[in-house]
C-alpha cells in the first residue's frame, strides 16, 4: 500500500507518456533526453576510467574528489563564487537525487515550501516526502512574467524557496531584476533558497545568473546542477548540490542514506569534461537553439499558438487555438492519430487549469526526427484537436 504523502502524485507522467509512445512506435517529443550522445571526448574519458580498477568500486560520499574539485572550480571561473570543493560540493545520483535529497535534509515536518509553478514534478512528490508543504506562485502564458508581489505574500512564514532558471517547463531565464526582487524576498523572509540550474549552460536568449551571485545570496542558497543536460549524457545521472557547507551537509546527511556513492567511472569523466566545459557545451546550445527555431517555427505551421523557450529543452504550445479545450485528453489521443508524443504542461501545475491547453515538446532532436514530428502533425490539421 502506498503511504498517503504519495497517494496523490501517481505514475509520473513521463512514464505514461514514454510508456505510450513505446506502444504506438510514436516520436518521443515528451521526455526530454536527446537522441545523440554527448562529446566523444567525454566517452573516451568513460572507457579509460573503467580500465583504471578503482574507479569500478565505491566512490566517497561526497563523490569523486577530482568531480567536487571541478564542481568548485566551475562555481569559480564561470560564475566568482567561492566554493570549498571538500565540504560545499555533494555529487548525487542526478539532480533529481540532488533535490530529494535537499528537501530530506533541510525541512521539518510542517515547513512550507515556495514554488514556482509550472514546476519539475519531483519538487511536489519529494517536499511530500519532507512532511512539509508547497505555497505555489503562479507564472502564467503566453510570457511566464513573475509576479514579485505574489511572490513576497507566498513567503510570510515560510521555510525555503525553489527557483528554477532557465525554466522547466516553460524555458524562461529570469532576468536581473527578477533575480534581485527574489533575493529581496529571501532575505526579508530569512529563507533558504534552493536553486535548481541543470540547464544553466542551455541559454538562447538573454543570461543565466546564478542568484548565489547576488548581495547576501550566497550565504543562504544551495545551488542543484548537473552533467545529464549540459553534457547530453542524461543517462549517467550524475548531478551536485554546492554552496555554504552547513546546506551541503544538511543534503550530505540525507544523501548517505539514500544511495551513498555510485556511478565511478562517470564522475571521472565528468571531471574532465567540466574542466573544459565552454568549449563542450557551446556547439551543443548553437544546435539546441537552432532545433528550437525548426520546431517552433512547425508548431505554428500546425496551427498551434507557441511560446518561444529562451532556455533549456522544451517549447510550450497552446492547443486553444485547434479548438481543443483539455491538454491532457489531447496529449493521450495524440500517439494514436498522429504518432507523436508530447507532456500536458498541466502535469507541472498545482492548479490545473492554469496550464489546461497547454502542451510541452521537447526539442533536444535530431532535426530529421523534429521534421517528421512536424510533418505529421501538420498533415493532421484537425484531426488532433
Amino acid at each position: 500500500m502506498i503511504a498517503s504523502r504519495l497517494r496523490p502524485f501517481g505514475t509520473t507522467i513521463f512514464t505514461e507518456m514514454s510508456a505510450l509512445a513505446a506502444r504506438t512506435n510514436a516520436i518521443n517529443l515528451g521526455q526530454g533526453f536527446p537522441d545523440t550522445d554527448g562529446p566523444p571526448e567525454i566517452l573516451t574519458a568513460v572507457e579509460s576510467a573503467l580500465h583504471s580498477g578503482a574507479a569500478n568500486q565505491y566512490a566517497p560520499l561526497a563523490g569523486v574528489p577530482d568531480l567536487c574539485a571541478a564542481i568548485a572550480e566551475h562555481q569559480r571561473r564561470r560564475y566568482g563564487l567561492d566554493v570549498d570543493a571538500q565540504d560545499g560540493v555533494q555529487v548525487t545520483f542526478g539532480a533529481t537525487e540532488a533535490i530529494a535529497a535537499t528537501m530530506l535534509g533541510l525541512l521539518e515536518a510542517g515547513d512550507e515550501v515556495v514554488v514556482l509553478e509550472p514546476f519539475y514534478d519531483s519538487y511536489a512528490a519529494t517536499i511530500a516526502m519532507a512532511g512539509a508543504s508547497r505555497r505555489l506562485v503562479t507564472l502564467r502564458p503566453p510570457d511566464f512574467a513573475l509576479d514579485l508581489d505574489a511572490l513576497a505574500a507566498a513567503a510570510r512564514g515560510a521555510r525555503m524557496l525553489v527557483l528554477n532558471s532557465p525554466h522547466n517547463p516553460t524555458g524562461r531565464v529570469l532576468t536581473r531584476g527578477e533575480l534581485e526582487g527574489i533575493a529581496r524576498v529571501c532575505i526579508d523572509n530569512d529563507l533558504v533558497a534552493v536553486t535548481d540550474e541543470v540547464y544553466e549552460h542551455l541559454v538562447f536568449d538573454g543570461e543565466h545568473i546564478p542568484l548565489a551571485t547576488l548581495p547576501q545570496m550566497a550565504e543562504r542558497t544551495l545551488t542543484i546542477s548537473s552533467a545529464g543536460k549540459s553534457f547530453s549524457f542524461t543517462g549517467w545521472k550524475i548531478g551536485w548540490a554546492s554552496g555554504p557547507p552547513p546546506l551541503v551537509g544538511a543534503v550530505r546527511s540525507a544523501k548517505q542514506f539514500l544511495s551513498f556513492a555510485g556511478g565511478t567511472p562517470f564522475q571521472h569523466a565528468i571531471a574532465a569534461a567540466l574542466a573544459d566545459a565552454e568549449r563542450h557545451v557551446a556547439p551543443l546550445c548553437a544546435a539546441l537553439r537552432a532545433a528550437r527555431d525548426q520546431l517552433c517555427a512547425g508548431l505554428r505551421a500546425a496551427g498551434l499558438e507557441v511560446s518561444i523557450p529562451q532556455g533549456g529543452y522544451f517549447v510550450n504550445a497552446d492547443i486553444a487555438a485547434l479548438g481543443a479545450t483539455d491538454a491532457r485528453r489531447w496529449c493521450r489521443a495524440l500517439p494514436d492519430r498522429v504518432g507523436v508524443v508530447a507532456i500536458p504542461t498541466s502535469a507541472f501545475y498545482g492548479d490545473a487549469d492554469a496550464g489546461r491547453t497547454l502542451v510541452r515538446f521537447a526539442f533536444c532532436k535530431r532535426p530529421e526526427v523534429l521534421e517528421e514530428a512536424i510533418a505529421r502533425l501538420t498533415a493532421a490539421g484537425s484531426a488532433v484537436t
